[in-house]
């Protein structure tokens, strides 16, 4: 019998919506062959990331830890130290140091920097078919955080490399290939990040990872280990999350030409439709937790030690919640996205990645008059959490100044 939920299966990568749906009106709080309690309706989805019993730390499931090598392998001990991966004062504790440099205010200030980046890439694309994520996406994000810890201009490849690796720890489809990988690229990026926090010891500098190193918490600084691993973290929750968001967001436009004209006509829009394309079509798609304790929903009491699987993706499509879900409305109000998660574990970069996106769709629709799809064939990366493009080949034309 099919289950009626695999995340291997390929239809998740192109297009899930139409299983969060069969979910959401079959089996929101569905058992799922593997283990896990699948949630699929906004209202669970959002009850489940405030509940006080709902714990990230799932590097303490021996299973979870073992399909990525286990508990003594690299990539395990570097998670047991990420911000995504804690509770309670050991989150609260890295997160104010980190929190500090991702203010709304200290974000607005890249805006310049930023703007200068996008469109050096824009004037490099120039008009005809171009790439959309090779060209722009995936390198500006990963420029935008080598800038900010400091780390040289020429780096930034292996950066983005290790990270694409990396960020496959939180999808539920991994395989063995992968599990190596990911720990090969976690070595590697450990021993670049601690000869560039050696360097910082002998010569501070104005970036984060000199901040990092000697910022305090009640008194105690972060261990070199803390901090190694949260810059890993970074760039998995501040490169991969942009990327996706920049590509599903031109993409989603294409697809509603109507929304587009309408944003090109009204550019003052960019805020509010950012939030929509964000709703429509999130960049993080799924999301875990471990219960400590029994949290109620509605229908059903999940029980205590279950492992759930919270599906950002059907949240942000539930008809209960956004009426009319299936269709990009950049008029649409009241939307509260749950695409960044929600809790003490909301994502940290979200202004960061709302600006870049937000720059870089202002630009692309500035610049060019005609932007089309050069091919309809589209491929999708395989990891599921993380939703995104491989690429997205676009069609420039009217560039002007």
């Amino acid at each position: 019998m099919t289950p009626i939920f695999d995340p291997r299966d390929p239809s998740m990568r192109s297009d899930p919506y139409p299983i969060y749906r069969r979910l959401r009106e079959i089996d929101p709080i569905h058992q799922s062959h593997f283990g896990y309690w699948v949630i699929s309706r906004y209202r669970d989805v959002d009850t489940v990331l405030h509940a006080p019993a709902a714990s990230s730390e799932f590097y303490r499931n021996e299973t979870w830890a073992n399909r990525r090598g286990g508990a003594e392998s690299p990539l395990m001990r570097s998670v047991q130290d990420w911000m995504l991966m804690l509770d309670g004062p050991a989150h609260r504790r890295i997160r104010r140091v980190i929190g500090e440099v991702f203010t709304r205010s200290s974000v607005e200030r890249l805006r310049p920097r930023i703007s200068t980046e996008t469109n050096r890439l824009l004037s490099v694309m120039g008009e005809g078919e171009s790439d959309l994520i090779e060209c722009l996406a995936l390198p500006l994000p990963v420029t935008v955080i080598c800038e900010l810890l400091g780390f040289p201009a020429r780096d930034r490849d292996h950066c983005r490399r290790w990270t694409e690796q990396i960020s496959r720890v939180i999808d539920p489809s991994i395989t063995s290939e992968d599990t190596v990988g990911m720990n090969a690229a976690e070595v590697e990026f450990r021993e670049y990040v601690a000869d560039q926090l050696d360097e910082r010891r002998s010569v501070p500098r104005e970036d984060i990872l000199s901040l990092l190193l000697h910022a305090e918490v009640d008194g105690v600084r972060l261990t070199d280990r803390e901090i190694i691993a949260n810059v890993l973290f970074l760039f998995v929750a501040g490169h991969e999350t942009t990327v996706n968001l920049i590509g599903n967001g031109m993409l989603a436009l294409l697809r509603h030409p109507d929304q587009l004209q309408m944003l090109r006509d009204n550019p003052g829009m960019i805020s509010d439709a950012i939030t929509e394309i964000t709703r429509y079509d999130a960049p993080v798609q799924i999301v875990s937790r471990i219960l400590t304790d029994e949290v109620r929903l509605e229908d059903a009491t999940l029980p205590e030690g279950a492992k759930v699987m919270l599906l950002l993706g059907a949240a942000s499509r539930d008809p209960a919640r956004y009426p009319d879900p299936d269709r990009l409305d950049l008029t649409r109000t009241g939307t509260r996205t749950l695409a960044f998660s929600g809790g003490p574990h909301y994502c940290i970069g979200a202004a960061l990645g709302k600006l870049e996106t937000s720059i870089v769709l202002t630009e692309l629709l500035r610049r060019f008059s005609k932007i089309e799809l050069a091919s309809e064939q589209l491929v999708w990366r395989p990891n599921v959490s993380f939703r995104g493009l491989r690429e997205l080949p676009l069609e420039l034309t009217g560039e002007g100044v």
